[in-house]
């Protein structure tokens, strides 16, 4: 039996109804007869979504305990014992329980298309792994339950469920998504309209690239050549000269005035010689494009024209962005040029716009030419030898029959013509070859006797010998200063990569693929791989490689060339001439360095997180062997002392003895508060939940934990609200307020103010203590520093760190400045919050796989 067919409906956000739509279809395949059963829909209390069920065969599900509570699952056998023709299983993205078949949903409905059951299925774009990241900067909602997007895109059919934000908004408004006591916190977070928005769009550009690829294939299959003029997509043809940035510009100017328009940046590199123009422009033409929100492309081809018309019609492009031709006025003798041929040989459904530049009519500039003399190409040698010989013949017969009595001296200087154009074309041996025979002709047709290869006149002999040395000493003149003026070139073009390549190891650039990208242009090559291997006996493997089909071996490449012992850099496309080895050696040479420097900083940064880990190790020790000992010995104190029978305790002493234990409970729980706070930094555990907030009514509370005289509040009413996490706000102030009062001198309140200032707001914690130097200022928010000679039980040295995490967390930033007349003034900078609601991007708990975290009394994530 063959496999199954899958049918997913994709949308943007719960309850946009891809469960509805899911039953309508299925109760439309009942109607014709088709055995379709369901094996697992959530209807998540949706009236709406609970009627459709009826009708519909349900298949039992499966019940596994987990943690002492019982979940059920879709049952994969009794699905497959049953064998329907149609299975609709909702939330493709969903994990299942531990204990169960597979772990993930779509593990399971692979095994039903394997067993021949067509399934039909839903997702929410949030839900596909690639767009994790994207998801989580729109919303603040990390998903857990994701789908690789392989698994969709393998679909036979994907439909989009579409629905406007206002609707939505609606739909959850009048209950029909949430519960009630669900439905505000939903509205105000995670079904914001901008959220909403951004995860539509994320759809909508999802299935369109997933339309572009079976539009792709319909045409490949079809073989359709001709431009479907669906979407625009327009080709930018540059030649690496500097006019290229300005044919990009204007290509993303005309994709920004249609919607969803794309600009592919394309480099057309001949296959018989190293490119032509200067990498260092490709790079930043390259990210100009990328920045843009455009692509780059690199193909290899020997007819430009042809190669770009041929690239735009297999990506379906609607236009072409060309600049004018740099050519002089007399270069186009020798053709249209590459512009007028793209517009001539277009066709009807291409359109072709020529941009005028600076650069126009300047001539054309070259990169690293490839060397005269290693390889002048096929169509060169070819023209020289076709000048050099057919061009004498046809000089004579034009001479012989149309002007025979031009004089022997004008003659030979035509035909010395033939010559030097044979020299400047296929270098000296097609000039020789034209002397040569031009001396014959001269011989036969022009000297007498005519038409016999004999001379009787001993003057004429003098001169055709003449010819010949002449002839042959041009040729080898102008041979010689083109091979000059090549290598001239090659060694400034090689000068510049060079330099480059110098100037990247200056800047401490590490990027290895950008490198060999570079690399691969800079040769024209097909791919490049840096390969490695522990030692001569151990196989190769691959340190890092761009371009397809990179080699497995460097035998089994083009091009290869050791590094050492045990590295190897190969390329794949075409075979390099010996007078390449330099540049690639110096590509090769930079490329091991890059490499080495890669390595080295993955390893000082695991050194410093091991060193770093190491001293909080160390210090935690000391802290638990001390300061969290302290308090524990005062408690057990207290507490043996009130349990003691020998003593009678009054009122008062049982009071302070409880007193006592109660102090030191609240240390001891400041402590390891602090401690625990510290851990949550430092693996970025900490998710704040930034909303609008008053800091009058987050500062008072943050002044519990210290004596109601020992603080002066100055926080004006009419200070503009901020945007922060009001819990990690609060603990950041207390501890800041804390070591304030614990520093300063009796009988000197520490004075709290505050004031706005442009697009902030700064709180400030003043007191009159003793103050910290200007070297410390930095050390004194590290974890684990106390200053000065304070004593070892006031804490564990940890306050001030926790308070700076917590602020920077919600966007802040925490600074200490001198008091003027003594002391230290601690500053919070918060940002002001806008005119909108700032409210954390949660979802309620839903079968979606997020929800909304619960909160203690500070408003902070208990998590």
């Amino acid at each position: 039996m063959g496999r199954g067919k899958l049918r997913i409906y994709l949308g943007a956000a719960p309850g946009v109804g891809k469960t509805y739509a899911m039953l309508s279809e299925a109760h439309r395949r009942v109607e014709r007869g088709t055995d379709c059963v369901v094996a697992f829909v959530e209807h998540h209390d949706r009236p709406r979504t609970e009627v459709m069920l009826h009708g519909l065969e349900l298949v039992e599900r499966r019940e596994l305990g987990y943690r002492d509570s019982a979940f059920t699952e879709m049952d994969v056998d009794a699905v497959l014992a049953r064998r329907p023709a149609v299975a609709l299983v909702d939330e493709l993205a969903h994990t299942n329980v531990p204990g169960s078949r597979n772990a993930k949903r779509w593990q399971d409905v692979e095994e039903l298309l394997q067993a021949g059951v067509d399934v039909v299925s839903t997702v929410n774009i949030q839900h596909l792994e690639s767009l994790g990241d994207v998801v989580e900067t729109i919303t603040g909602v990390r998903q857990r339950e994701t789908v690789p997007d392989e698994v969709v895109r393998r679909a036979d059919q994907i439909e989009l469920v579409d629905m406007s934000p206002q609707a939505l908004r609606r739909r959850m408004a009048h209950g029909n998504i949430y519960k009630p006591d669900k439905v505000d916190a939903a509205l105000s977070n995670y079904f914001r309209p901008g959220n909403l928005t951004a995860l539509r769009e994320l759809a909508l550009l999802w299935v369109a690239d997933r339309v572009d690829e079976y539009l792709r294939e319909y045409r490949g299959e079809h073989d359709i050549r001709s431009t479907w003029q669906a979407r625009e997509r327009i080709v930018v043809g540059l030649t690496g000269g500097p006019e290229g940035r300005q044919l990009i510009r204007r290509a993303a100017r005309l994709a920004e005035k249609g919607a969803g328009g794309e600009v592919l940046a394309v480099y057309i590199a001949a296959s018989d010689g190293l490119g032509s123009a200067s990498p260092k422009e490709l790079a930043v033409q390259r990210t100009l494009a990328e920045d843009l929100g455009g692509t780059f492309h690199h193909v290899i081809g020997d007819h430009v024209p042809s190669a770009l018309l041929e690239f735009a019609r297999g990506v379906n492009a609607t236009q072409i962005v060309l600049g004018v031709s740099r050519r002089r006025s007399w270069q186009y003798v020798f053709g249209p040029g590459v512009s007028a041929t793209v517009a001539r040989e277009s066709g009807p459904d291409l359109d072709v716009h020529i941009v005028t530049h600076d650069e126009a009519a300047k001539g054309r500039t070259r990169g690293l030419p490839v060397a005269r003399g290693a390889r002048l190409g096929r169509s060169r040698l070819i023209w020289g030898w076709l000048t050099g010989v057919a061009g004498p013949v046809l000089l004579a017969l034009l001479l012989s029959r149309v002007v025979p009595d031009l004089g022997l001296a004008n003659d030979m200087l035509l035909f010395l013509t033939f010559t030097v154009a044979a020299a400047l074309l296929g270098g000296l041996l097609p000039a020789l070859a034209s002397a040569a025979f031009g001396s014959l002709l001269l011989n036969y047709y022009f000297t007498p006797p005519l038409h016999q290869l004999t001379i009787s006149d001993p003057k004429n002999i003098v001169a055709i010998a003449i010819f010949v040395g002449v002839a042959v000493s041009v040729a080898s003149v102008v041979d010689l200063a083109a091979r000059r003026t090549h290598q001239a070139a090659r060694l400034r073009a090689e000068s510049e990569i060079l330099s480059f390549l110098a100037g990247s190891v200056l800047r401490g650039e590490n990027s290895l693929d950008a490198l060999l990208e570079r690399l691969r242009e800079t040769f024209s090559m097909d791919s490049v791989v840096l390969l490695e291997r522990q030692s001569e006996v151990d196989s190769w493997s691959t340190a890092a490689s761009v371009g397809p089909h990179p080699a497995a071996r460097p035998e089994d490449a083009d091009v290869d060339l050791p590094i050492g012992e045990n590295m190897a850099l190969a390329l794949t496309g075409r075979v390099l001439p010996a007078e390449d080895r330099r540049v690639l050696g110096a590509f090769a040479a930079q490329a091991a360095v890059v490499l080495d420097r890669q390595r080295l900083v993955d390893e000082a940064g695991k050194a410093r997180e091991l060193a770093e880990g190491n001293r909080i190790r160390t210090a935690l020790l000391a802290a638990v062997s001390h300061d969290l000992r302290t308090p524990l010995a005062g408690i057990k104190a207290s507490v043996t002392s009130l349990r003691s029978d020998d003593v009678d305790w009054s009122q008062e002493d049982r009071a302070e003895l409880l007193e006592g234990i109660e102090d030191g409970a609240d240390r001891l729980a400041a402590l390891i508060g602090n401690l625990l706070d510290m851990s949550r930094l430092n693996t970025g555990t900490v998710v704040p939940l930034i909303r609008r907030t008053d800091l009058d009514e987050v500062v008072p509370m943050a002044l519990g934990g210290v004596p109601e005289d020992s603080v002066d509040l100055d926080i004006p009413e009419t200070l503009p609200m901020v945007a922060v996490d009001r819990g990690l706000l609060e603990r950041a102030v207390a501890n800041i307020v804390e070591n304030a009062v614990k520093y300063s001198p009796g009988g000197r309140a520490v004075h709290v103010s505050a004031s706005a200032l442009a697009s902030r707001v700064e709180l400030r914690v003043v007191d009159r203590g003793p103050g910290v130097p200007d070297e410390a200022k930095d050390r004194i928010f590290e974890p684990f520093q106390r200053h000065g000679d304070a004593p070892r039980g006031a804490g564990v040295g940890l306050g001030l760190a926790v308070a700076r995490g917590f602020t920077e967390a919600i966007g802040g930033t925490l600074t200490a400045e001198d008091t003027p007349g003594g002391g230290l003034t601690m500053v919070i900078t918060l940002p002001m919050a806008g005119d909108g609601p700032a409210v954390p991007p949660e979802l309620p708990a839903s079968a979606d796989g997020v929800g909304v975290p619960a909160q203690n009394r500070t408003g902070r994530p208990t998590g």
